[in-house]
């Protein structure tokens, strides 16, 4: 297996558009369950957003719990980017 493969982090994020929920981790894995949450994602029209900072944070939040406070800006941000991208379509 390759260091790329192994390094691989992919942390999947459910969050209703205006909800005043914050969005909940749902999916997360690293190296082939990586691999597989991306493709399942793309091949559900759903956006990736590489960043592995954020992602390496949002591993360590349990499955289905929120994001933790500090995470919110960080999130919003990526949410927020994902959202104006989808306007332009």
């Amino acid at each position: 297996m390759s260091d790329r493969l192994e390094r691989l982090l992919a942390v999947a994020l459910a969050y209703d558009e205006g909800s005043r929920e914050a969005p909940r981790v749902t999916a997360k894995g690293q190296g082939l369950l990586a691999e597989k949450i991306v493709a399942l994602a793309e091949e559900n029209g759903i956006t990736v957003e590489a960043n592995p900072i954020l992602a390496e944070a949002l591993a360590g939040v349990e499955l289905d719990d929120t994001i933790p406070v500090e995470l919110f800006e960080a999130t919003a941000e990526v949410i927020g980017f994902i959202l104006r991208a989808r306007q332009r379509l």
